[in-house]
């Protein structure tokens, strides 16, 4: 029966997919639209695009061109580079060393890179650099985009003579968030000292292979001269290109060069860790340190009224995970993403992971701000489609004290016999008091007609709706860390009466 169960579930859940999926499809050409209107206006010579689905790149194109003085079109195959949208490789692969017993988040990062003992912090009470320091922006280095974009190629002795000479500090470590590509270079020095390999073969090995990632690179020499994206700034009306950087020690904070194509495959990677479920992991590290990447680590900012590209208004609340920036937006949605930016390049990448879908852009303008119109294309589609989040499966033990606790709603004499409350509740709730509560709402919607499925906000916490003759009552619950789980908190309110 429980196979039976699952099965039908499984169906279900495969036609109601399919479903959004062809709902989607009208759409991907207001997409396409959407992008044109964005390049003109930006003055891009070229973008590259693509939508990921449950899964699969199901949309991708190129406009403009890659290569202006060619007319090479740009196009989904086109090698552009992601400059900081590397950086979450570079956290991937750290949390990979982790998961092997190498390296532990907590660790003073001067266990691995001795040119960092002795750095003279803010004040003599500053704690140690750790992992996760250099992880999430807080390591007190302050930013450095304009430099450190210029750094991207130099070697590995010109990094180490840069340490020995000293870093100075804008903060604490752990103080605050404050943007560093240092902290990123730092950590690809981590990964070659803990693995024995350069961080760039490391990465190639360790994620881009086992993702089939074929057409991504670090040198942009190595890119095959057809397929590379040439970079350019607008200045005096015309596109002038910019000279390309070398690969170097920096390299781990921005020096990727990839297609749509090959990144969407880690895109649906990192969407195919939600949900927690209990088959066997598939990937380059387990679907629980991707999760772990795409949490708020260290809080960036608050803007009470953020203004969105759809003109909405709202509060947003954004912060660091590991190599990716977590945003929960105005309608309590919940994003991961990051953009990239170099001399010639702009990128962006987002996923809203509970609608299992996201999108990439990629431009050959310097910092061509592609942040703006993925959002505006994730939020327009999921609005004008009706997308709706994944659901939370309701776990067995709140179905069954659900059920009991509607044979209780009635007749709260008999709760203290049921068993199914915590040595908590009858302390703080009042059996008789209960009792007129039950009554004088049932009094006011009626006797109950059907009780509706849970509705969960975790393993242990949830609602439901139950219909009565004159209205709707909504009744919620929490239950106990024990085993088994007991109920602690209840709450019952009338949703909706009839003359409403």
């Amino acid at each position: 029966m429980k196979k039976y169960v699952i099965l039908c579930l499984g169906v279900l859940l495969f036609f109601q997919a399919e479903a959004q999926k062809n709902a989607i499809e009208p759409f991907l050409g207001t997409v396409d639209a959407l992008f044109k209107q964005y390049a003109e206006n930006k003055k891009l010579p070229g973008v590259a695009y693509g939508i990921v689905y449950q899964g699969q790149l199901i949309h991708a194109k190129g406009i403009g061109f890659s290569q202006i003085p060619r007319n090479m079109p740009a196009s989904p195959q086109s090698v552009f580079r992601i400059a900081s949208m590397s950086k979450s490789f570079t956290s991937m692969a750290i949390l990979k060393l982790r998961d092997q017993g190498k390296l532990h988040l907590d660790e003073p990062a001067s266990k691995y890179i001795p040119e960092l003992k002795g750095q003279k912090l803010v004040s003599q009470d500053g704690p140690e650099i750790t992992i996760r320091h250099l992880m999430t922006h807080g390591a007190g280095f302050p930013e450095d985009n304009p430099w450190g974009d210029r750094q991207l190629g130099i070697s590995d002795e010109a990094f180490s003579a840069m340490l020995k000479k000293g870093i100075q500090f804008s903060n604490n470590p752990g103080k605050t968030y404050e943007y560093s590509n240092m902290g990123f270079a730092l950590l690809g020095r981590i990964i070659r000292n803990v693995s024995g390999k350069t961080y760039q073969s490391y990465i190639q090995d360790e994620i881009w292979k086992p993702l089939g990632m074929k057409n991504t690179y670090w040198e942009f020499e190595k890119v095959p001269k057809g397929s590379l994206a040439l970079g350019y700034r607008y200045i005096n009306n015309e596109w002038v290109e910019q000279p390309m950087e070398h690969d170097g020690a920096y390299g781990a904070m921005g020096g990727m060069l990839t297609t749509i194509e090959d990144f969407a495959k880690y895109v649906a990677f990192h969407l195919s860790a939600w949900p927690e479920r209990d088959e066997a992991d598939k990937g380059p590290i387990k679907r629980s340190s991707v999760r772990e990447m795409q949490l708020p680590w260290n809080l960036s900012g608050i803007n009470p009224m953020s203004k969105y590209p759809n003109g909405k208004m709202g509060m947003s609340v954004s912060a660091y995970g590991y190599g990716l920036s977590w945003t929960q937006d105005y309608a309590q949605r919940r994003s991961i993403a990051h953009s990239g930016g170099l001399p010639g390049f702009g990128s962006q990448w987002r996923i809203f992971p509970d609608y299992e879908l996201g999108i990439i852009s990629f431009s050959n303008l310097t910092y061509a701000p592609m942040g703006a119109i993925n959002m505006y294309v994730l939020d327009s589609l999921i609005s004008s489609v009706k997308l709706t989040p994944r659901a939370i499966p309701v776990s067995t033990i709140l179905k069954q004290r659900q059920k009991e606790l509607v044979g209780i709603l009635r007749a709260w004499n008999q709760a203290k016999k049921s068993g199914i409350f915590a040595e908590n509740f009858f302390l703080d709730y009042f059996p008789d008091m209960l009792q007129k509560e039950s009554d004088a709402i049932f009094k006011e919607v009626g006797d109950m007609k059907k009780v509706h499925e849970m509705i969960p906000e975790n393993q242990l916490r949830g609602s439901f709706q139950i219909a009565c003759e004159r209205g709707e009552v909504e009744v919620s619950f929490t239950l106990t860390p024990e085993n088994p789980p007991l109920i602690q908190e209840y709450h019952i309110r009338i949703l909706k009466k009839a003359q409403d």
